[in-house]
């Protein structure tokens, strides 16, 4: 996928700066989560933890800036749609190194999600739109993503391979 080359610098002077500071870091668990408040600040951390676990992970520059671009979608959708805004909500975060790879867990508490009601992206109806882009960015980085509603909020499971993993490649998700 080729992405704007301004965004993709940004990206690589957040992931350099990061990589200073987690450099110095030794993670000695796998796994780390976090229960986080319904805010823009909650978006900055998730971005920021996922750039650390997946270069602690061995992930090259293009892969952490994926990863953290998908979490950092997740996590707008969990404080914008998901919670609203609401400051007695929460967002759940979770990162894990399994066999599968990378596993990333973002669940919100808001009302859950009809995922018949979302419009393709891609649609020319909606190619000028400046939202809605946020689940085709995580599916399209990610190799899988399960996206689980319910009525007390919803659950974004993402998963990338760890390089050289037998992982393979993209995995069918809802």
């Amino acid at each position: 996928m080729h992405l704007p080359s301004t965004l993709l610098d940004g990206a690589r002077q957040i992931a350099s700066r990061l990589k200073a500071v987690s450099s110095s870091m030794a993670m000695t668990e796998q796994r780390l989560s976090y229960t986080l408040d319904s805010t823009l600040e909650t978006v900055d951390k998730a971005e920021e933890s996922a750039t650390r676990f997946a270069s602690h992970l061995g992930f090259p520059e293009d892969e952490v800036m994926q990863i953290s671009m998908a979490v950092r979608e997740g996590a707008v959708n969990a404080v914008l749609h998901g919670n609203a805004y609401a400051p007695e909500k929460k967002v759940m975060l979770a990162f894990e190194h399994t066999a599968e790879g990378m596993v990333v867990t973002i669940r919100d508490q808001g009302q859950g999600i009809d995922l018949s009601k979302i419009p393709n992206p891609l649609a020319p109806e909606n190619l000028l739109k400046t939202s809605g882009r946020g689940i085709f960015l995580m599916r399209s980085f990610m190799d899988v993503v399960e996206i689980r509603p319910s009525r007390t909020g919803t659950e974004v499971k993402l998963i990338k391979h760890v390089p050289g993993s037998s992982g393979g490649g993209k995995e069918a998700s809802q």
